[in-house]
């Protein structure tokens, strides 16, 4: 049969309208999936962090039907391990072959850290879901945005309370030695010896240490309270080995809330109850978006959420509110990261949230009592400090002329 050239061109023009969507403004790339990249902690000490960062990430995206800005969305993960080598070599895979357009994640502080050049030089934007406070401080880049906390924001108003409302004087700590048990301690210690109380203790053990019976002789016993940021399982293993050693329930337990996270309530006993800590988040928070994530997340998951579940949540969703605001087009980073920037929710499960001018948030720390509801330990909130940011009271230009919090700094005056 003979083609004339003609119907060749007439059959082009059709193959071009067929590729172009058949309607004007179309172009190929808007049909591409927007590929999200999330880094955590799969395997290692940390992998049921990690799990409930996923699980909380995920169920956000699916809720909207894995699609946001009138495209599909695609999530690639890695598993990050111990982090923050492995959560940059996993970085550089999701940018550089898989493309990605947005990523978020991240748990121990110094990945927060570790990534930042690398995300720098990427013009990738980027939702940290690690707590390091210098990242939206001292060591601010733009195209980081801090969904969660930073280390001291939470540890600021426990300092407060433990004094002003617990009446507590003299506090010992025991917590991992690196950045995020640093500026824990730190933030807690500056507020509480602002109020008049002392710190008259600091002890620090290796990150993932699971046995601390070398540190409880070491500890004071003429104290009021013990402040602790441990997490994941070695946290089971200090409140267990506290109460052995019979110093849970002569001196009270504080800290910041991954100490009893609530991925670890059901797996303790006696030894948890009574522990206050300070947190953005509690499953008992009794509003209507914290019940119906409640709801979604156990239907989807088959357990409660976690803290960190909550969190990237959140992140998911600041994300498809950016890709809505600039109708899917996150090709042009620099629009996608202003729209991020302007993102804020009103009626996430944690409370209202929005991000200051750094790209950090500025949201409520509730203090958490752990307490026996309906036959299960539940963090439940006994005060909401509102609105707090990640200067406290001191305002930028007051709390940036200090030092980082570090092991030293405060330094500890008033140990012997």
């Amino acid at each position: 049969m003979r083609i004339t050239r003609r119907q060749i061109l007439r059959m082009l023009a059709g193959t071009t309208l067929i590729a172009a969507g058949g309607r004007r403004g179309w172009t190929a790339t808007e049909k591409d999936p927007i590929r999200v990249g999330f880094l955590v902690p799969f395997t290692g000490p940390f992998a049921q962090s990690g799990k409930d960062m996923w699980d909380g990430f995920r169920l956000y995206f699916e809720e909207i039907g894995m699609r946001a800005g009138g495209r599909r969305i695609e999530l690639i993960s890695e598993d990050t391990w111990v982090e923050p080598a492995g959560a940059l070599t996993k970085l550089r895979k999701l940018a550089e072959r898989d493309r990605v357009h947005v990523a978020a994640g991240g748990l121990l502080a110094a990945t927060g850290l570790a990534l930042q050049p690398y995300v720098l030089s990427q013009r990738l934007p980027f939702i940290v879901t690690n707590a390091a406070d210098d990242i939206t401080q001292r060591k601010i880049i733009p195209w980081y945005i801090r969904t969660h906390y930073s280390c001291s924001q939470v540890t600021h108003p426990l300092g407060h309370y433990a004094n002003a409302t617990l009446g507590y004087r003299r506090v010992a700590g025991l917590n991992f030695d690196y950045a995020f048990g640093h500026e824990t301690f730190g933030g807690f210690q500056r507020a509480f010896e602002e109020m008049g109380g002392k710190v008259v203790q600091k002890l620090w053990a290796p990150i993932a240490t699971t046995d601390f019976a070398p540190y409880l002789p070491l500890l004071k016993r003429d104290v009021d309270a013990i402040f602790s940021s441990i997490l994941g399982a070695p946290a089971l293993r200090l409140l267990k080995q506290l109460a052995e050693y019979g110093i849970k329930g002569k001196i009270a337990i504080v800290g910041h809330g991954v100490l009893t996270d609530e991925a670890l309530l059901p797996s303790m006993g006696d030894e948890g109850l009574g522990v206050v800590t300070a947190l953005n988040y509690s499953t008992a928070l009794n509003t209507p978006a914290n019940r119906a994530f409640l709801a979604a997340f156990e239907k989807a998951t088959g357990r409660s959420p976690s803290a960190f579940s909550a969190y990237t949540y959140s992140a998911a969703r600041w994300m498809a509110e950016g890709m809505k605001a600039v109708g899917g087009d996150v090709e042009d980073k620099d629009r996608f990261l202003a729209a991020l920037k302007k993102v804020s929710l009103q009626d996430d499960p944690r409370g209202p949230i929005q991000i200051d001018q750094y790209g950090s948030p500025i949201q409520n720390i509730y203090i958490r009592k752990v307490e026996q509801v309906g036959g299960r330990l539940r963090n439940t909130v006994v005060h909401t400090y509102p609105n707090v940011g990640q200067f406290w009271t001191y305002g930028k230009e007051k709390f940036l002329a200090q030092p980082v919090y570090d092991r030293d700094f405060p330094p500890c005056k008033y140990c012997q």
